[in-house]
């Protein structure tokens, strides 16, 4: 049993990325491919968190608004805001207008640039890659969670991240590739390159 869709084109997807123009284009481009650059690792973290308690259609809908709006997510520059930003934010009806996360984003801008002396954000966050990725048939069989995303939300926050829950930080290691959680059935499954058949490290 599966849950993937055969569309049109005669590619498999879950249904999630089945029918929704954008979020088909997302999920055959971009979801699960790894990403390893600072700034590709913060935007993507940055909007995980705008993402907790709204659909990632909404959030992905947003983004050409939220780049233009976060200077390209550049850290360096985010880190600078200031009071006037956050009215300029705030008062942006084409991005998510809530203030904690806005703030949020300002200030794990300023943690990611103190990482850079240890390493950097997006060699931190790889390295909470488990040796075992999952093999979801369904999407019931997808985890929201799991020890690594768990101990990544610890030493995010423990560097002065905010906004970094460990069902976030799962949603980020899946978007960026750390994770497989493609369903088995899917052509987009291996896509990362990263992962055997098994599920074990390629």
């Amino acid at each position: 049993m599966s849950d993937v869709v055969t569309g049109e084109d005669g590619l498999t997807r879950p249904a999630w990325a089945s029918v929704d123009p954008l979020l088909r284009e997302y999920y055959d481009r971009e979801w699960g491919v790894p990403v390893r650059d600072e700034r590709g690792v913060f935007e993507r973290l940055s909007l995980e968190a705008f993402q907790s308690g709204l659909s990632w259609a909404t959030i992905l809908r947003k983004r050409p608004a939220f780049r233009e709006a976060f200077d390209g997510f550049d850290p360096e520059v985010v880190a600078g805001y200031g009071e006037r930003d956050v009215a300029r934010l705030m008062g942006d009806a084409r991005i998510v207008r809530n203030r904690r996360k806005v703030e949020a984003t300002i200030s794990n801008a300023g943690a990611t640039l103190s990482l850079r002396a240890d390493g950097g954000l997006a060699d931190l966050v790889w390295s909470f890659q488990p040796d075992r990725t999952p093999l979801p048939r369904t999407a019931a069989e997808v985890p929201t969670v799991s020890p690594e995303s768990t101990a990544l939300a610890r030493e995010l926050k423990r560097r002065g991240f905010v906004f970094v829950g460990p069902t976030t930080m799962h949603a980020l290691m899946e978007a960026i590739g750390i994770v497989d959680t493609h369903l088995l059935g899917s052509h987009r499954r291996g896509c990362s390159g990263l992962w055997r058949q098994d599920g074990t490290r390629a």
